[in-house]
């Protein structure tokens, strides 16, 4: 409800500012032409930033850190382009804004605390309260299994240290196979 409202106040700001610049510049299509020419601005600088990056963004909406520089940079750029796409004055100032690079660098600051912050959430929330974290519900969803792994070790001697693990390591070397020319045609 919240949302609908911000919209809703957001569009009739949008009709108030294109009323007054029209009156301001003297006509609506100056305004008019102005919304064509951001759009073709805006899909201009999305298409330039956003080649390539779907797999990162993929990433990003998983909740996981992404540290390519080539995210992080072109993002804020990306969203300027659609803001610039819509038909709007105000979003086109926000824009205009968000290109230039010091708000670029705290927008960058903002999306990787929040992707962080996100994260932490995400891993506590698999993790239940193991160590201490506090998860969903206040409970390990590998409680059960980690018990029953102490219960086996205690029943197998109990003094062994449970950060060792044993095993054997032999090195494998492969059979290098040669080619001899019998295997090569020359036709």
């Amino acid at each position: 409800m919240k949302l609908f409202l911000i919209v809703l106040a957001g569009l009739i700001l949008e009709v108030f500012v294109w009323i007054g610049v029209g009156d301001l510049v003297g006509s609506m299509w100056y305004v008019f032409f102005w919304f064509i020419a951001a759009f073709f601005i805006g899909m201009n600088i999305v298409r330039k930033h956003a080649a390539g990056l779907m797999p990162q963004m993929q990433q990003m909406q998983a909740g996981q850190m992404s540290a390519d520089p080539a995210l992080s940079g072109n993002l804020p750029k990306i969203i300027a382009g659609f803001l610039l796409m819509l038909p709007g004055l105000v979003t086109d100032v926000l824009a205009v804004l968000i290109l230039l690079p010091p708000v670029q660098n705290a927008l960058k600051a903002t999306m990787m605390n929040v992707m962080a912050k996100r994260q932490q959430a995400m891993m506590e929330k698999m993790m239940g309260d193991m160590g201490g974290m506090g998860g969903a519900q206040g409970q390990n969803p590998f409680a059960d299994m980690m018990r029953q792994m102490q219960e086996m070790q205690k029943q197998q001697g109990g003094s062994r240290d449970s950060s060792v693990i044993d095993g054997e390591a032999r090195e494998v070397t492969p059979e290098a196979k040669q080619i001899e020319m019998k295997d090569i045609n020359p036709k």
